[in-house]
C-alpha cells in the first residue's frame, strides 16, 4: 500500500476515535458541571461550561432522535457563539473567585467542538473520475431485499436517482430518505427510479425497506464493493463504538448520482461535508431537464 493511501486510513481512524471520545467526555463533564452547580450555586463559572458543551449535544441528540434534518449549517456559527460565551463565563467566574477546573473544561469543549465543526465533519475527499458527468455508470453488484444478487445494469432501464448513505445509524442519511421519499410521487410521474445504496448488514436494509412505503430499491452494497469500484469507499468511516451494533468499520461518502436510462451519468453531488446533503428539489430539476 502506498503512503498515500495510508495516510486517509490514519486520518479516517483518528476522526472515528475522536467523534465517539468527543461525545462521550461531553456528556460526562455536562454531568459534572451541572452536579457542580447544584453543589456550589455557582451559576455563573459551572452555568459557563455547561454553555459549551450542551447546546451542540442537545442538537445531536434532537437529530438522532427525530432524524428530520438532512443538512445543517456548514459550519454552526450560532453553536460556536454560545460556546465561546460559555467560555467568557466560566473565565469570568473563575476571576470572581470560581474554580480554575471550570474555565479549563470550557476551553475544552470550545477546541472539541471547533474540531468536530472544521475537521471531523469534512472528508477532504477529492472527485471521483468514475462519476464524471456524460460517462456510463461503471458496472457493480448489490444484493436486494429479496436476498438476490442484482446488477446495476438491470437498473438502467430508466432515469434512476443513486442514493449511497452510510448506514440506518447516521439521523442525517435517515433523514434524506425520508425527504427523497416524500417526493415519491414526482419522481414516479418523472419515470425515475430511485435506488438507496449502503454497506450495512443486509438484515438493517431490510428493516429499513419495511418502514417506508414506497417503491424504491433498498440495497446492500456487500463489502462495500460498489463504493470501491465507484471510488467513494470510506474507510474508518464509522464512529468508534459502532462495531458491536453489526457495523463495519468502512463505510461509504454520502453521495448522489443520476443516471439517464441506458446508465449515462446526468449528475453527481460529491458532499465533502457530511451534514450538507443536496436538496432533492435539485433531483426533480435534473430529471425534468434531461
Amino acid at each position: 500500500m502506498t503512503r498515500g493511501h495510508e495516510n486517509p486510513k490514519i486520518l479516517n481512524l483518528l476522526k472515528s476515535l475522536f467523534v465517539s471520545a468527543y461525545m462521550m467526555a461531553a456528556m460526562v463533564i455536562i454531568v459534572f458541571a451541572v452536579r457542580s452547580l447544584l453543589a456550589s450555586a455557582d451559576v455563573i463559572t459551572w452555568g459557563g461550561v455547561i454553555l459549551a458543551y450542551a447546546p451542540f449535544m442537545l442538537f445531536i441528540s434532537w437529530l438522532m432522535v427525530f432524524r428530520s434534518i438532512a443538512r445543517t449549517s456548514s459550519r454552526f456559527p450560532i453553536l460556536i457563539a454560545l460556546a465561546s460565551l460559555g467560555v467568557i463565563a466560566s473565565v469570568w467566574g473563575y476571576l470572581q473567585g470560581g474554580s480554575l477546573v471550570a474555565p479549563v473544561l470550557a476551553v475544552a469543549g470550545l477546541i472539541g467542538f471547533l474540531v468536530y465543526d472544521y475537521w471531523y465533519s469534512s472528508f477532504g475527499r477529492s472527485h471521483s473520475s468514475q462519476l464524471s458527468v456524460g460517462q456510463a455508470l461503471p458496472a457493480f453488484e448489490l444484493r436486494n431485499t429479496g436476498g438476490e444478487m442484482i446488477s446495476s445494469a438491470s437498473l438502467t432501464d430508466k432515469p434512476t436517482v443513486w442514493i449511497f448513505y452510510r448506514g440506518n445509524w447516521c439521523p442525517l442519511c435517515m433523514a434524506q430518505i425520508k425527504e427523497v421519499a416524500a417526493q415519491y410521487q414526482q419522481l414516479d410521474q418523472l419515470g425515475a427510479r430511485v435506488a438507496l445504496i449502503s454497506p450495512q448488514p443486509h438484515e438493517l436494509t431490510v428493516g429499513l425497506a419495511k418502514k417506508f412505503d414506497v417503491s424504491f430499491e433498498f440495497l446492500t452494497d456487500e463489502h462495500n464493493r460498489a463504493a470501491h469500484t465507484l471510488g467513494i469507499a470510506n474507510a474508518y468511516g464509522v464512529p468508534m463504538g459502532m462495531q458491536v451494533l453489526g457495523y463495519d468499520s468502512e463505510t461509504v461518502l454520502p453521495t448522489v448520482v443520476i443516471t439517464a436510462a441506458g446508465g449515462r451519468i446526468l449528475w453527481a453531488d460529491e458532499t465533502d461535508n457530511y451534514r450538507m446533503r443536496p436538496e432533492p428539489d435539485l433531483f426533480l430539476d435534473v430529471l425534468r431537464e434531461s
